[in-house]
């Protein structure tokens, strides 16, 4: 039996149970309030028979709401008021006959409006049904979010240690180390120097950031900066870089990192593959409520199938993905497609949001 399937099961045994249960609490309660009446005996088969209909009545409610929770609030209301009042109309119908035909023994009222009377009685009980059933299914809402922010918590951080491994691999490390040591054997000394500095303080950023949190655009493109400038001492001259920020983006937050793997792919299967080096763009700006960013290459281009990209080895592409899906669920978009003339794009859309003041 699948996870979902065990769900289901579990919500229909919950909704049965306490249905059940709290029609029989009604039926107890209203059996006590009978000891301040002197009632004949018959009359706890009455008061059977008014909790039976209730119960028999109030399930049709379920799939009603059921299907009024995915209308508009407005819409909603109206469709369970309209329900409760139908629902409350009936039942009072039901328990005046019952009450007559059994208690007064086939008694029947002179005027037709007598059989809607208690009505309002039998809508403060269906109502308060009502508010039951929506409180459950607003705290049961409640905790699937919790849920799914916990599982969002435990990807996030799985996934920072898969993006370490990818992002900060031995490669990474070896080529930058060998490029500062043949820069010291060449005695560029300040160079070398600077260089540890940057590799120092991307590093520190990749580490101290947690990837759960989200930091403003414009501190992720320093990181950035930082790490292509690392690599612009190994390409030199044959890794240009574009940038196109709009003015408003860096203060839109984002994942940590979330770039960064997007343009090593870049350098590690495009650049690198050629002799006189090619060209990084990477661009950001706002469209409505969205941030879209987006970074693209001249190489050589790569299959792409599905929106999976053949020339990727590791965890890389398919890591950003899987964060995004954690942080934004379906509030996200992320596409891989053919750059022209060449080379690959790679395009995110995510809602902008800014840091509260």
């Amino acid at each position: 039996m699948s996870r979902f399937q065990r769900v289901i099961e579990s919500n229909e045994r919950l909704f049965w149970t306490l249905h059940s249960a709290g029609w029989a609490g009604f039926a107890i309660i209203y059996y006590i309030g009978s000891f301040l009446h002197d009632v004949r005996p018959i009359w706890v088969f009455i008061i059977m028979l008014n909790a039976y209909a209730g119960w028999l009545l109030t399930i049709p409610l379920r799939y009603i709401y059921r299907w009024a929770r995915k209308q508009s609030p407005l819409n909603m209301i109206i469709i369970v008021i309209v329900s409760c009042y139908l629902i409350a109309l009936l039942w009072a119908v039901v328990k005046n006959i019952n009450y007559w035909e059994i208690y007064k023994h086939g008694y029947r009222p002179d005027e037709w409006y007598m059989y809607f009377t208690n009505t309002i009685n039998s809508l403060i009980m269906v109502g308060c049904w009502s508010g039951v059933y929506f409180g459950i299914k607003n705290f049961q809402m409640l905790q699937k979010e919790k849920q799914n922010a916990l599982k969002a918590s435990t990807m996030a951080h799985q996934a920072h240690i898969k993006m370490l491994r990818y992002q900060l691999n031995p490669h990474f490390l070896f080529n930058t180390l060998n490029a500062i040591s043949t820069l010291i054997l060449l005695k560029e000394n300040d160079t070398a120097e600077a260089m540890v500095s940057r590799l120092s303080d991307f590093l520190r950023y990749s580490l101290d950031n947690d990837p759960i949190k989200r930091v403003p655009l414009g501190q992720e493109i320093k990181a950035l900066r930082l790490y292509l400038e690392i690599e612009k001492v190994r390409f030199d001259d044959r890794l240009e870089v574009l940038w196109d920020i709009d003015e408003g983006c860096e203060s839109a937050l984002v994942p940590s990192m979330i770039l960064q793997p997007i343009i090593e792919n870049s350098i590690k299967h495009a650049i690198s593959k050629m002799e006189n080096g090619g060209r990084i763009a990477i661009t950001a700006r706002t469209f409505g409520n969205d941030l879209l960013m987006d970074v693209a290459d001249n190489g050589p281009g790569a299959d792409i199938k599905d929106g999976t990209l053949s020339r990727e080895n590791g965890v890389g592409l398919a890591n950003i993905k899987e964060r995004l899906q954690s942080l934004y669920h379906r509030n996200f978009a992320f596409s891989i497609e053919h750059n022209q003339p060449s080379g690959v794009r790679v395009r995110i859309r995510i809602p902008y949001e800014v840091k509260d003041v």
